[in-house]
C-alpha cells in the first residue's frame, strides 16, 4: 500500500512528473546562477555602490541575517506544510514571492543610495528561495521510487546546471555583452540597464518553468484522507516542540542519520558559499569584467554538470561517502590554492575555480543519495524534510566566515588594501569542518534498514544498496 503521494516500489515513476519536477530546478537556476552568484551580487559589489571590500562585507552581513532567519523559520515552515498536506501550495507561494523580489531588483540603480535596497531584496529572496526548496526537495519521493531516487535526484541537479548554462548564454549575448554600444536586444549599456534587465528576465524565466511541477505533480497526500498520519494541527510556536520531539525520536532510532544531517548541513553550506561568492571574488579580486564572469559561470556549470553525471557512476560502484570525502578534500585544496596563489591572477582563478566547481556537483548529489540509503523504515518523508531544513539552518556559516576573514585580512594588510580574497579562507574552513564531522559517520544502506523491519512508506525496503557492497 502507498499513501497516494508516492509511486509504488515496483512502478516506474511517470516521466512527465519527473520532467515537471526537474523543470523547477531548471528554472531555479535563474536565482542561483544569475541573482546570487554571477550577475546581481557581482553588480552590487562593483564600484558603483562603494568600495569593493566594504560592500562585500555588507553583502556578507545581509546574507548572514538571511541565514539566521532561515535557520529559525525553515524547519517549521517545512514541517507545517508536510503535516497539513500543503507542500505544493507552499512551493507555489514561496516560488512566486522569489519571482516578485527578483523582478523588483530591476529598480536597483547603480548608485550607493540603492545598495541597501539591493541587499534587502537579495536577502529576502534568499530566505523565500530556501523555503521553496524545502518543499521542492521533499517532493522528490512523489516522483521517484526507492530504485530510481538516485537517477531522479541526479536528473534534478543536471537540469539545474543545464538551465543555468542556457540562461547565462541568453542573457550574456542578449543583454550584457554590447555590440556597437547596444546589446543584441537593444538594451543600452548605461545606468546598469543590462544587469537590471537581466534580473527581470531571470524572474520571468523562473516563473515560467516553475509552472509544470505545480500543474502536473499531484499535491502531497492529496488522494489520501489519512489526517491521523499527518498528526493534529498545532500552532506556530508549538511546532518547535513537535520538531524537537521528532529529532529526539530520530536520534534514538538512527543516530548515524542525525550525525550525517549535522555534517551535511555544514559542508553543504560551504558548497553554497563556493558559488555564492565565486563571482564576487572573480570580479573583485581577480579583475574579471561582467562579461568574463558570465563566461566563467558558463564554463563552471558545464564542468559541474559533467562531473556530477560522471561521478554518479562512482557513487553506485563505491558508495556515496567516498565520493563526498574525496570531493571535500579536493574543495579544501583548491580553495586554499586560490588564496595562496592569488598573485597569479586570472589564470589561477580559471584553473582552481573550475576545479572547485568540478567537486561541488558530485558532493551535492552524493550527499542526497547517501541519505536516501540511510533512511529508517517508514521515515523517508520526514528525514528528507529534516535534510532540507538542517541544511538551511546552517546557511549563515559561509557568509559569516567570508565576512570575518575579510575583516582579518583588512586588519593585517591595513586600510586601503583589497583583501576580498581572504574571504575564500572562511569558506574553506566551513568545508573542512564539514569534512571532519563527516569522517566518523558510518555508511549504511536500504538493505541494512530492511533488517529493522517495516517499509519505506509502505514500499519494499529490500533493494540492494550500492554503498553496502
Amino acid at each position: 500500500m502507498t499513501d497516494g503521494s508516492t509511486p509504488a516500489a515496483s512502478a516506474a515513476p511517470r516521466f512527465r512528473h519527473v520532467l515537471a519536477w526537474g523543470l523547477w530546478d531548471w528554472g531555479s537556476a535563474s536565482f542561483n546562477a544569475v541573482i546570487t552568484t554571477f550577475v546581481f551580487t557581482v553588480y552590487l559589489t562593483s564600484d558603483s555602490f562603494g568600495g569593493e571590500t566594504a560592500v562585500s562585507a555588507q553583502l556578507g552581513i545581509a546574507m548572514t541575517i538571511a541565514g539566521v532567519l532561515v535557520a529559525l523559520l525553515a524547519p517549521i515552515t517545512g514541517q507545517r506544510s508536510d503535516r497539513r498536506g500543503r507542500r505544493k501550495l507552499w512551493l507555489a507561494i514561496n516560488t512566486y514571492i522569489v519571482v516578485g523580489l527578483s523582478a523588483l531588483m530591476f529598480f536597483v540603480a547603480p548608485d550607493p543610495g540603492y545598495l541597501w535596497l539591493g541587499l534587502f531584496l537579495l536577502a529576502a529572496g534568499t530566505i523565500f528561495f530556501e523555503f521553496a526548496s524545502v518543499n521542492y526537495n521533499a517532493m522528490m519521493w512523489q516522483v521517484s521510487t526507492p530504485t530510481t531516487i538516485g537517477k531522479v535526484s541526479g536528473f534534478g541537479w543536471g537540469m539545474g546546471y543545464v538551465g543555468g548554462i542556457v540562461l547565462l548564454l541568453f542573457v550574456y549575448f542578449g543583454f550584457i555583452e554590447p555590440i556597437g554600444g547596444t546589446a543584441l536586444f537593444g538594451v543600452p549599456a548605461t545606468d546598469g540597464l543590462p544587469i537590471r534587465v537581466t534580473v527581470l528576465v531571470s524572474a520571468i524565466w523562473f516563473g515560467l518553468f516553475a509552472l509544470p511541477v505545480l500543474l502536473s505533480v499531484p499535491e502531497y497526500n492529496a488522494p489520501s484522507t489519512d489526517a491521523a498520519a499527518r498528526g493534529p494541527r498545532v500552532g506556530f510556536f508549538a511546532s518547535y516542540g513537535v520538531l524537537v520531539r521528532d529529532i529526539r525520536t530520530l536520534f534514538r532510532e538512527s543516530r548515524q542519520t542525525v550525525y550525517f544531517l549535522v555534517a551535511s548541513a555544514v559542508f553543504r553550506d560551504g558548497l553554497t558559499g563556493v558559488f555564492t561568492f565565486g563571482g564576487v571574488l572573480a570580479a573583485g579580486s581577480f579583475g574579471f569584467t561582467s562579461g568574463q564572469v558570465i563566461i566563467f559561470a558558463i564554463a563552471a556549470n558545464i564542468v559541474a554538470g559533467a562531473s556530477t553525471i560522471l561521478v554518479g557512476l562512482l557513487d553506485d560502484r563505491f558508495g556515496a561517502k567516498p565520493v563526498i570525502v574525496t570531493a571535500l578534500v579536493g574543495l579544501v585544496l583548491c580553495g586554499s590554492a586560490v588564496f595562496f596563489l592569488h598573485d597569479g591572477g586570472q589564470t589561477v582563478f580559471w584553473i582552481f575555480g573550475l576545479a572547485l566547481c568540478a567537486f561541488v556537483g558530485p558532493a551535492q548529489s552524493a550527499s542526497r543519495s547517501f541519505l536516501a540509503r540511510r533512511i529508517p523504515a517508514g521515515r523517508d518523508g520526514e528525514i528528507f524534510g529534516l535534510y532540507a531544513t538542517t541544511g538551511k539552518a546552517a546557511t549563515f556559516l559561509s557568509p559569516l566566515m567570508f565576512t570575518v576573514f575579510i575583516g582579518i585580512g583588512a586588519a593585517i594588510a591595513g586600510p586601503g588594501a583589497n583583501v576580498q580574497y581572504w574571504g575564500i579562507l572562511g569558506i574553506v574552513l566551513v568545508l573542512l569542518a564539514g569534512l571532519l564531522l563527516l569522517l566518523p559517520v558510518k555508511s549504511g544502506g536500504v538493505g541494512a534498514l530492511a533488517d529493522r523491519g517495516g517499509s519505506l512508506d509502505g514500499r519494499a525496503a529490500s533493494a540492494p544498496s550500492p554503498s553496502a557492497r
